[in-house]
């Protein structure tokens, strides 16, 4: 602040009047604190009025922008640099999140649904930039724009389990072809800005350098990723390290050959992500990305807007709605000629084309990129956030409603070969593992996992863990191995006391997660029961936690547990499914099982159905009766479809003692099952991550508030990420989902 009042008083002398507020916009630590602010608080408020979070971000830039506040300047000191950062890192997250198996699994069709959506958008770029007079490279730059798409609805289809349906996967696995194409049309236009300067031969130069280029990044740095990933497979500091860097150098790569520096980083993205593969390194870059630089680059986006001009010049208004129309309309066009290739239903189509509507990350970055470079003007710039509002809210709005005509692709299954799995699974010897750290959380851990195994015919194998570098004879080894050794003296003795089979293991390891999972892997574990953590939070959300690593890294499921009493009181249990998938039966089957082995305690399965999923407008406010009646019928009805949907879903896990179905309508799905829960000894949930939508800000989810609010005892079940089969994995079809 003395700063301030020197500048202040300085110019005042001088006879010159300088507002506070651009004043208080050059120093760093308040822009800094100010973009804190916004990103901590906007999101939360916008997800309140049920609106994104991005959306809210990007408002806020332009309200603290030149346009309005002018609190933040663009070309600031601290702006510049982070905003160029964060411009990187949306685009290498942009490339990281694309969902290549999706690509791969269905190659040609995924490519064809590709090449239709991006080129006909494409087409329909083109001739707005001409009939709006653009040169034809502004006009191609606009055109890619709208070739490419983000999966802004991803956590919705994915939570509904849709996304096995034939149509999702090639949607998803397209949409890395249309955001690599937009990235290098992107590259050739801004390396060629000048139509005078335009010749063939530069074209095919840059096309060469570019494709070399291309090729040794995605193919090059993957391999040399791997590789690294391998040398350091236990090391997270150096694997993350590894990622940073591998974006800087492929954006200063880019540089060296003449094109943009996130084009480099896009690239960077799909080689890293080829080569790291699903885990908790690649969740922390995200996680990183999603809470701090991709809200930074919205906000600086927003904040160069033009708020007079967006709305009072007609010219603007006029391209945003011809911009607007032809993103939808070419979309749908595409969509309805690959329903002609691959024959599709409409309930597909209409979903294909609600998913590559939303326009966000490429796009974003794509114009910010050009208008920088003096290809895109600030009608176009204005133009694109009108376009990526309305797409984000009506494609996801959209998906909602498409994916109810949705019929999830079978899994290739025949009855006879489901009735030998389920027979074997009935009879194998079950095999759980207990790792044992805490003295006082242990006794109620092996007795759940005494239950079980005696219901099953099965052994436990409680398990020690002494940590250990490279040094074999370090005191501190010695005083854990005794340790060790006293704790599985006691689960020895415990299981005796139950009448459990128990092999006590005590394993020297580097690492607890890592000992816990190779032990499980070498035993044949069927199942891994683990005590409540005490690290959560942000800490754990930077650096992870044991049962973090191990949830990303056990071939088996697992079940994390804080047990109040004795599982051997537990009586009622509940359990509450999200979506009417095979994908949340686990949970009920864990449920089944430890009720039949506690003395057939009653099993309850609770579906809660939000107002605006059910469609509950309909019982709006009315003066006429009969309508009143007619919206009560019809909620009733949808009540009985989803109550019959769910009892056929859980008769595919055959047990004996089928578990009591209860559907709730409520505002709020937590408060809905917290208020349940009270009756309760029991809640069994499943372990849902903190996921990202691609490109897009962290989704929330109801696990995480139930665990800190509930009072029983809670299990929550996580299932390793390439599901395999087993006690916990029924090899069941999915089922139609029924909203």
């Amino acid at each position: 602040m003395e700063l301030i009042s020197q500048v202040l008083l300085t110019d005042s002398l001088r006879g010159v009047a300088i507002p506070t507020t651009q004043v208080i916009g050059e120093e760093a630590i308040v822009t800094f604190a100010v973009l804190l602010v916004v990103i901590l608080v906007i999101p939360i408020l916008f997800e309140r009025l049920r609106l994104p979070g991005f959306i809210g971000l990007v408002l806020s830039g332009l309200v603290l922008g030149p346009s309005g506040w002018n609190l933040l300047h663009t070309e600031s000191g601290v702006m510049k640099p982070l905003s160029d950062i964060a411009l990187l890192y949306l685009m290498f997250v942009a490339g990281l999140e694309l969902e290549l198996k999706h690509f791969q699994r269905q190659k040609q069709r995924s490519l064809g649904f590709g090449i239709l959506t991006f080129s006909f958008p494409l087409l329909m770029g083109i001739l707005v930039g001409q009939i709006f007079d653009f040169q034809w490279n502004t006009s191609i730059l606009i055109g890619s724009l709208l070739g490419s798409y983000t999966l802004v609805a991803y956590p919705m289809i994915t939570r509904l389990g849709m996304i096995n349906n034939e149509a999702v996967s090639i949607t998803v696995g397209a949409a890395t072809f249309t955001n690599l194409s937009a990235v290098l049309v992107l590259a050739v236009c801004i390396a060629t800005p000048d139509p005078e300067l335009f010749s063939w031969a530069s074209l095919m130069r840059l096309l060469i350098w570019l494709s070399i280029y291309t090729i040794l990044i995605v193919v090059g740095l993957s391999i040399l990723g791997k590789e690294f990933f391998r040398q350091f497979r236990d090391d997270e500091g150096n694997q993350f390290l590894f990622v940073l860097l591998s974006v800087f150098l492929a954006a200063l790569g880019a540089q060296l050959i003449g094109v943009e520096t996130i084009v480099g980083a896009f690239l960077a993205g799909l080689a890293v992500n080829a080569a790291l593969g699903e885990g908790p390194v690649k969740e922390k870059v995200i996680f990183i990305g999603s809470v701090l630089f991709i809200p930074i680059f919205l906000i600086n986006f927003g904040s160069i807007i033009d708020l007079t001009a967006l709305i009072t010049s007609i010219t603007t208004l006029e391209l945003t709605l011809v911009i607007v129309v032809s993103l939808i309309s070419s979309k749908f066009i595409a969509a309805l000629f690959t329903k002609l290739l691959y024959g599709y239903n409409w309930g597909e189509i209409l979903t294909m084309w609600s998913l590559s509507i939303p326009q966000m990350g490429i796009t974003l970055a794509a114009t910010l990129v050009g208008y920088r470079a003096g290809l895109l003007s600030e009608a176009v710039l204005n133009s694109v956030l009108v376009l990526m509002i309305v797409t984000s809210i009506l494609g996801p709005w959209m998906t909602s409603q498409t994916t109810v005509a949705l019929v999830s692709t079978p899994v290739a299954t025949s009855t006879a070969t489901l009735s030998k799995e389920k027979t074997e699974a009935k009879h194998s010897c079950m095999t759980i593992v207990v790792p044992v750290c805490n003295p006082h959380t242990q006794q109620y851990l092996i007795e759940m996992a005494g239950l079980l195994a005696n219901q099953a015919e099965g052994k436990i194998v409680p398990l020690a863990i002494a940590t250990a570098t490279g040094n074999m004879d370090a005191p501190h080894l010695e005083t854990a191995l005794r340790r060790s050794e006293r704790l599985l003296a006691k689960a020895r003795a415990q299981s005796r006391l139950l009448g459990v089979k128990a092999e006590p293991l005590l394993r020297i390891d580097d690492a607890f997660a890592s000992g816990i999972s190779r032990a499980a892997r070498e035993q044949k574990a069927n199942l891994i029961i683990m005590g409540w953590g005490n690290r959560t939070g942000l800490r754990a959300r930077l650096f992870g936690n044991v049962i973090d690593n191990v949830l990303w890294s056990c071939h088996c499921p697992v079940v994390v547990t804080r047990l109040v009493d004795s599982p051997k009181k537990i009586q009622r249990i509940l359990v509450p499914l999200e979506d009417l998938t095979a994908s949340s039966l686990p949970p009920v089957q864990f449920a089944q099982m430890l009720a039949e082995a506690n003395q057939n305690a009653i099993v309850t399965v609770l579906n809660v159905c939000t107002r605006p999923a059910f469609n509950c407008g309909l019982l709006w406010r009315t003066h006429n009766r009969s309508s009143m009646a007619n919206a009560t019928l019809s909620l009733s009805e949808k009540i009985a479809n989803r109550r019959s949907h769910l009892a056929s879903l859980i008769s595919q896990l055959d047990v004996p003692i089928p578990p009591e179905i209860q559907i709730i309508v409520h505002e709020n799905a937590a408060q809905a099952i917290l208020q349940a829960a009270r009756l309760y000894d029991l809640v069994v949930l499943p372990f849902i991550r903190n996921r990202t939508s691609p490109g897009g800000l962290a989704v929330s989810d109801v696990t995480s508030q139930l665990a800190g609010e509930l009072t029983c005892s809670i299990v929550m079940l996580g299932t390793p990420q390439q599901s395999q089969g087993g006690v916990l994995q029924p090899q069941i079809s999915r089922s139609t989902s029924v909203l």
